[in-house]
């Protein structure tokens, strides 16, 4: 069975903004559960001392190559609930700050510097540990530059010397760029590593492409994602690279993590329900339109939902631009998310106009979420791209139907409801069209009538299985295949 060393810029519960610490937080657990010897290392980040973990020291100083000099670092290392060793880089004037990659005015101007230091850190830690894992699993731009490493300055390495990499790409739209006299940060030797084949992208360097060039094996999050990165309207200028290595390119569906969302023992629900015992989703939904001050007669109507960021690749374009006439179906309609500011705008103003139908929350709320996904009747993911998506899965085991839009993940795992075979398990509509989007929202309202059919198609929801680890032995296959075997 392969060990694995799993570097992510963020990891639940230590540090997280997005999906990415919800995979390293998951897999790894998943992996170990099957046999593998899986350790995962992510940077000290404030969040984590204000968290609270245990730390106990690991080593308590190594000498990490920056540009031209040497810093030291320590490593800590702290047990997680699954067992796996997590591992911590602490460097204090690099990763004790407020968030983790910048400030709502933009990035933060060392970002190349913070996590160049932690991908050498981690390289040295493992030196210094005597650990030569089977696999070291790299995560988005914040650890692409590791496969380089390995293939340049490390690759006479007496503990790491021909170590593979996997590099799984989560969202392609963050692409670690930075100026091309900011290459010695690296370490890298500019004639081996910046040309068009290696690291240079456009002029600039990006080491999201570093991990695409120079990784044994590339992922991304669902097959149908592995698929659109190779073309230009999904591969933001990477497709030819992607498309160049497209054998070594695989996409395995995230899993979801069953112990945080379950409706049987979730402890945000003011009712918990399971298959063959629903009643609790009608607690739930009437305490979700008490709570949300929406009219009590959509008790009997279809209510729909949303948890996402306000912004047009989640498909708020669409949404906005039909919001009225989606109302007008005499449905409810809740949302929770944060982001641009002129869809806030557009929502709240929707909300002023419709208060007994629409209600929308801006901010996260971790435990509204899990309410309004066991509140709601329909689950709406109309976005214009998405490379997994997780809420789709939630909404199953919720007992909540998805309408989604057929692209990355969505597709992958929403099959359109038909009423003859009594197969599928949610709605999904193809054009990125706010026309194509209400006319699928109108089909679902109108299956939703026949409450006998409907239940069929929550039943079939019911059914799905995406636990992680259904993904790691898919990650347990690769890893094989990259050692060789």
């Amino acid at each position: 069975m392969p060990s694995v060393l799993f570097l992510s810029s963020e990891v639940v519960p230590y540090a997280k903004t997005g999906g990415l610490a919800d995979v390293a937080g998951a897999l790894p657990g998943a992996l170990k559960r099957l046999g593998s010897d899986a350790r995962v290392a992510l940077p000290l980040y404030r969040s984590v001392r204000a968290g609270g973990f245990p730390l106990k020291p690991l080593l308590a100083r190594v000498e990490v190559p920056l540009g031209n000099t040497h810093l030291p670092a320590a490593v800590w290392e702290t047990p997680n609930e699954a067992g796996v060793p997590v591992y911590l880089v602490e460097r204090e004037d690099l990763y004790e700050r407020p968030n983790l990659y910048g400030t709502p005015s933009g990035d933060y101007y060392d970002n190349l510097e913070r996590f160049s230091f932690f991908c050498h850190a981690v390289l040295v830690m493992a030196e210094a540990m005597g650990f030569r894992p089977d696999v070291i699993h790299c995560n988005d731009w914040q650890t692409g530059l590791v496969p380089a490493l390995l293939a340049g300055p490390y690759r006479h390495s007496p503990v790491l010397a021909g170590t593979p990499t996997v590099f799984t790409i989560h969202n392609l739209g963050y692409q670690g760029i930075f100026p091309p006299e900011k290459l010695p940060v690296t370490g890298l030797p500019p004639l081996e590593f910046f040309h068009p084949e290696g690291v240079e992208f456009w002029g600039n360097l990006s080491l999201l492409k570093s991990g695409i060039v120079y990784s044994r094996a590339i992922t991304t999050v669902s097959p149908t994602y592995a698929r659109e990165i190779q073309t230009p309207e999904f591969g933001l200028g990477m497709e030819g690279i992607l498309h160049h290595r497209r054998d070594v390119l695989r996409g395995i569906l995230n899993g979801v993590d069953y112990s945080l969302w379950d409706p049987a023992t979730d402890p945000h629900l003011p009712a918990n329900y399971f298959p063959g015992k629903m009643a609790g989703k009608s607690i739930c939904k009437e305490a979700l339109i008490k709570e949300m001050g929406l009219a009590s007669e959509l008790l009997k109507r279809p209510l729909l939902g949303m948890t996402t960021r306000l912004a047009a690749q989640k498909g708020l374009d669409l949404l906005t631009a039909v919001l009225q006439e989606l109302l007008d179906l005499n449905l409810g309609l809740v949302i929770l998310g944060t982001g641009e500011e002129h869809y806030q705008r557009a929502l709240e103003e929707a909300a002023r106009a419709n208060p007994s139908r629409l209600a929308v929350k801006i901010g996260f709320d971790e435990a509204l979420a899990h309410r309004i996904m066991a509140g709601v009747d329909i689950f709406l993911i109309p976005s214009r791209y998405e490379p997994c998506g997780l809420t789709q899965m939630y909404a199953f085991k919720y007992g909540t139907v998805p309408l989604v839009r057929a692209t990355g993940g969505l597709e992958d795992t929403v099959r359109p409801f038909d009423p003859r075979t009594r197969e599928g398990n949610g709605f999904k509509f193809g054009p990125h069209e706010p026309r194509a989007f209400l006319q699928c929202v109108r089909e679902a309202v109108a299956l939703y009538e026949q409450q006998r059919i409907w239940r069929t198609v929550v039943l079939n929801g019911l059914k799905e299985d995406f636990s992680w680890d259904r993904s790691a032995r898919e990650y347990l296959e690769l890893y094989g295949w990259v050692c060789g075997g």
